[in-house]
């Protein structure tokens, strides 16, 4: 079993990759593969509804964190696990920008394949960015791994 886990983040060191970190570890002991990519601080281009994935199997934009969600998609993944800190009461826009590309286009790579979000928080706005992510997830009819209680981190 293979899962990708996104660290949505631009701190590749931080809460959020701590928390990554622990899922990670708990699926590496159970005897799954995971590759871990980081968003980091560059800017993520949004998706402008081009249409260039859809006939050419990949977005125009070759930024490197969708490159690398893209490889390890076609080189095939069992299941996605996606982090985020919260930002105003939402998860990182970068992270969302990349999302909606990643999901628009590797749609049919993610399909059917279960996943979970991780979101690292000070305060508040902890369920309105796991709600966020998520839906991601039930719009590709990814089963969502649930757990005792919700995804939530506070750092």
């Amino acid at each position: 079993m293979r899962v990708l886990l996104i660290n949505g983040s631009p701190k590749e060191r931080g809460n959020t990759a701590m928390a990554l970190g622990e899922v990670a570890k708990t699926l590496n002991e159970e005897g799954a593969e995971t590759v871990m990519v980081n968003i980091g601080k560059q800017a993520v281009q949004g998706c402008i509804a081009c249409g260039w994935c859809g006939r050419n199997g990949r977005c125009t934009y070759n930024d490197d964190p969708y490159y690398q969600i893209w490889r390890a998609a076609k080189d095939g993944i069992d299941g996605l696990v996606v982090g985020s800190p919260v930002h105003y009461g939402g998860p990182n826009g970068s992270l969302c920008a990349l999302l909606d590309r990643v999901f628009y286009s590797l749609g049919q790579y993610l399909q059917y394949k279960p996943a979970a979000s991780v979101v690292v928080c000070r305060r508040g706005g902890a369920s309105a960015a796991f709600d966020r992510l998520n839906k991601y997830f039930t719009i590709m009819n990814m089963p969502v791994v649930s757990s005792q209680y919700w995804n939530m981190v506070y750092g």
